[in-house]
């Protein structure tokens, strides 16, 4: 057992998770429950009232963290130090969206001049973009952005640009590619042109496979409707730390923005990688998505353990996946414009902390990373949510939703909230055997059928979740959400002393996807993998089964 299940705090948390009352119970006997378990910061508000926890569990979690010296590794993480232990490098998203006054070292120099700098100079190419003072090969203004990347530089641009729809500005729109399917691309293309397109390519590398393929077949499509190679640069700008191929590319040099090693792809977001949100809604605006993410950093770094919104989210999380063995995690939006963030935050949490060895090697014997999924609430009711209420997993449940809409209309909010508070209130209390028995009285149906029907309709309540409130869904509050989210992944990697910044997973799939497409091609022996590969390789080969 490693040194962490056998703590005991671990071991208190076990005896208090098995012997809590059911949330009805607790809320019962505690009438001030909501005012004591619900927090607002960075303009959110956080309803964790609804948790299978007590006062001792919670006090308890705390004690945990600071077992693991949680506070400790949120300091080391905004002072710069390497806590990427693998990768030997510091983790600094957080400098991307300081203030200019702050000293943030890495490497022993202050990083915040050169995020400035790059600030001023997307500052600059957006206003260029949107004043229509940057024009296209035949003298057009820009009409259309193809937007290039995979992973964190498709997903966040994508989702947060998605979020912020009702902050568009006029007369620009945009379009994501990351998939390597060439149908992505080309649907993209098809109905767009040339002499008004600008395209972003987001790569650290400038190589990475399928955004490259992707900007290749991009610009050969901008070839073939009449731009020449010389026109490239009035279309093309790059997201990257190799300036070198991309000026070999053809993109001029002055349209390349700038990466860094301290940046991870999932938590990039914040940097020029977000030059396609900031070309869509405008540098203010942009500027304000920074600002609430700022707002939630100092919470974070500031905030003790006990009144900060990202570490409770995350012990919590803690708390299901090792003593309740959830292996899954819902988060529910209930505001159409939202209906992205669970993607993006499933590929945060679970390429961040889906690992199985220790900081030092040693094998986890516990869970970590579970399962994120979801989608919009309402259409989840109709769906899955089922499995949320009857099934015999446990599965916690974040709801989130903005108290007023960018689209107000009729009675369409009301009915939304409505929805939103009325799943919170089922899944905690659910619906006793004598409750459906009552309901069913009066009914001319036989007392078996009654009996029978009663059970079906039972539920055993009991199960957790979150709600996350805010006035309206802005820039500010946006960016306060997803640092959240951040956090909150990072609070669950450090006590799990997991590192929550390396990716080999994701790397082995890269390596092994490149020899097989020598296989592919020819240019190596596809008969020297397993037999299913081989085979797999060979049909496809053949263009049949």
């Amino acid at each position: 057992m490693t040194n962490l299940t056998q703590s005991n705090t671990w071991q208190q948390l076990k005896k208090n998770t098995a012997t809590l009352p059911h949330m009805r119970e607790l809320f019962a006997n505690d009438p001030k429950r909501f005012e004591k378990m619900s927090l607002k910061s960075c303009g959110l508000l956080l309803d964790y009232s609804k948790n299978r926890i007590d006062k001792e569990g919670l006090g308890l979690l705390f004690a945990l963290a600071e077992e693991t010296q949680l506070s400790a590794k949120i300091s080391a993480m905004f002072n710069g130090d390497i806590i990427n232990n693998t990768e030997g490098r510091a983790v600094l998203h957080t400098a991307l969206r300081s203030n200019p006054e702050q000293v943030i070292m890495a490497e022993g120099a202050n990083i915040v001049p050169e995020v400035q700098q790059t600030l001023a100079k997307m500052t600059q190419f957006v206003a260029s973009v949107s004043q229509g003072e940057w024009k296209g090969y035949t003298g057009k203004t820009i009409t259309d952005i193809v937007s290039i990347g995979i992973g964190g530089s498709f997903l966040g641009p994508k989702i947060v640009s998605q979020a912020l729809r009702p902050y568009w500005q006029k007369g620009l729109n945009c379009h994501f590619v990351a998939n390597v399917d060439a149908s992505s691309i080309c649907e993209k293309l098809k109905n767009l042109d040339a002499e008004t397109t600008l395209f972003v390519m987001s790569s650290k590398s400038f190589g990475t496979q399928e955004t490259l393929t992707n900007t290749l077949s991009a610009k050969d499509w901008f070839l073939e409707q009449g731009g020449s190679q010389a026109d490239v640069a009035k279309h093309f700008v790059a997201v990257t730390s190799n300036v070198a191929k991309a000026t070999e590319f053809g993109i001029d040099a002055d349209n390349i923005f700038p990466m860094w090693d301290w940046v991870g792809g999932r938590y990039s977001l914040w940097s020029a990688i977000g030059l396609p949100i900031a070309l869509l809604v405008g540098m203010d605006n942009f500027k304000q998505l920074l600002d609430g993410a700022n707002q939630m950093d100092q919470h974070f770094a500031q905030a003790p353990l006990e009144q900060n919104m990202p570490v409770i989210m995350g012990m919590l999380s803690v708390l299901y996946s090792n003593f309740h063995d959830a292996q899954s995690h819902v988060v529910l939006t209930y505001d159409h414009y939202l209906r992205g963030l669970p993607a993006y935050f499933q590929q945060l949490d679970m390429e961040s902390n889906g690992k199985s060895v220790m900081l030092d090697g040693t094998q986890v014997d516990f869970n970590t990373g579970p399962v994120i999924w979801g989608g919009e609430g309402t259409n989840g009711q109709h769906a899955y949510h089922q499995l949320l209420h009857q099934g015999t997993a446990l599965i916690p449940a974040d709801f989130i939703m903005p108290l007023q809409s960018h689209n107000p209309l009729g009675e369409h909010h009301n009915q939304l909230a409505s929805n939103c508070f009325g799943q919170t209130q089922a899944l905690m209390q659910g619906r006793t055997y004598e409750e459906a028995l009552a309901e069913l009285a009066g009914k001319d149906t036989p007392d078996a059928d009654k009996a029978l029907i009663a059970k079906h309709k039972t539920m055993a309540g009991n199960k957790p979740s979150n709600t996350l409130l805010m006035d309206k869904l802005t820039p500010t509050t946006l960016g306060s959400l997803i640092a959240l989210y951040e956090h909150r992944t990072f609070v669950q990697g450090a006590i799990w002393q997991i590192n929550s910044f390396d990716q080999w997973g994701v790397e082995l799939g890269k390596v092994l996807g490149n020899d097989v497409l020598d296989r592919i091609g020819a240019k190596n022996d596809a008969t020297e993998l397993d037999s299913s590969s081989n085979s797999l390789i060979n049909l496809y080969r053949q263009g049949q089964i």
